[in-house]
């Protein structure tokens, strides 16, 4: 591992980009740094100005070149029994610690310090850093600068997004959709149910709804499947509601997830989901006409879908490995392919470390990323 990528891993990691907060500290370090070798930023803000995504092209902005893509935010550390301070980095039996430096502020880093070896090396085609913030809520950030892109750039061949896949092809990646549904009942003393409609039991039956589609579909689900589970799931991950218990429940809210396989359409259980919620209703507005189930789509991030073309071909001919993969969870590869690019994930770090405490990312990891990259640069050298 190379100085210059240490300490701009240090550096990257030192700004506390938990989602809910700015990141516009770092898209400003990034972009004075860049200006420092001659290199333009451009700024792709958030409707508030509280972030931004950032561009920025190394080299002749002529097509072929190479997009190396990165979000900027990283999960909350909050409640998590961390040993050491997240957003410094604690180096430690070859290994670095902190928040962030496998998802995925190591990817960028190694690219970032690179530049100046870009410059001297003078690209004969360029690289296009595409930095992107709120990732890790819902890919909300990446349209908006892949908008610019398809405007302000040179038609790129290959997209390659940073995310840890332990420097192996990821050629396909599943979509996520976020979802908040509120029910709306009616308060009554908890002695007299028959003048209330409990919210909570309400929202109960439809969580039990929502996981009994998941059951079905791992009872039916292809044992070749490359994915880990290897079926589209659907999942619950926060509930409130409710105020005594003795009051019944005029509301409650959940919020939940579909993780849908390349191919199946996450609407297709959102329209199933609102079907039984109808048919749960008129019981209700017997009791209380302005009882309500509604739903609200909070995030919608399309799948990575296995297409072949050129990102695949360029990081299979640079990375040594003979065989890509596929993974469970959700990136803006989805996104850029939509869009019409060639996508494929491939960046240093295994998503087992991802989100932990302690996350961390094997020096030898950032090593490899370093020799990809550096292979990357001579190619477009050539």
């Amino acid at each position: 591992m190379k100085t210059q990528s240490l300490d701009m891993i240090k550096k990257l990691v030192g700004f506390d980009t938990v989602s809910r907060n700015s990141n516009l500290e770092l898209i400003y370090y990034v972009r004075d740094y860049l200006a420092g070798y001659g290199v333009q930023s451009h700024l792709v803000s958030n409707a508030e100005g509280t972030k931004a995504n950032l561009f920025a092209t190394v080299g002749p902005n002529i097509e072929g070149g190479i997009v190396l893509s990165g979000h900027t935010d990283v999960v909350p550390v909050d409640g998590q029994p961390w040993d050491t301070d997240p957003f410094s980095v604690v180096q430690k039996d070859g290994r670095l610690y902190g928040r962030g430096t496998c998802d995925m502020k190591a990817f960028s880093a190694v690219a970032l310090a690179m530049v100046p070896d870009m410059l001297e090396k003078g690209l004969k085609r360029p690289v296009h850093f595409a930095l992107s913030y709120d990732e890790e809520i819902g890919c909300f950030g990446a349209p908006s600068m892949i908008d610019r892109l398809l405007t302000d750039i040179a038609r790129p061949s290959a997209v390659i997004v940073g995310e840890p896949t332990s420097m192996r092809p990821i050629v396909a990646h599943k979509g996520i959709a976020a979802l908040r549904t509120t029910v709306i009942g009616h308060e009554a003393h908890s002695s007299q149910v028959q003048r209330g409609v409990s919210a909570v039991t309400t929202a109960a039956r439809l969580i039990s709804f929502i996981d009994d589609m998941m059951l079905e579909n791992k009872a039916s689900a292809d044992p070749d499947s490359q994915f880990e589970p290897p079926y589209t799931t659907l999942h619950v991950g926060v509930v409130h509601g409710g105020t005594a218990i003795n009051i019944i429940s005029r509301e409650c809210s959940f919020i939940w997830d579909i993780r849908s396989l390349p191919g199946d359409d996450w609407r297709a259980y959102l329209n199933r989901f609102q079907e039984y919620a109808d048919s749960l209703l008129p019981a209700m507005k017997a009791i209380a006409p302005m009882a309500s189930i509604k739903t609200e789509i909070l995030a919608d991030a399309p799948p990575l879908q296995d297409k072949g073309g050129a990102a695949q071909d360029l990081v299979f001919s640079l990375c040594g490995h003979s065989h890509s993969g596929v993974v469970p969870y959700a990136a803006e590869a989805g996104q850029f392919q939509e869009r019409g690019f060639s996508v494929v994930l491939c960046g240093p770090g295994s998503i087992d470390q991802a989100h932990q405490p302690n996350e961390y990312i094997d020096v030898s990891e950032v090593s490899a990323c370093e020799q990809f990259l550096e292979a990357l640069t001579d190619r477009l050298a050539q």
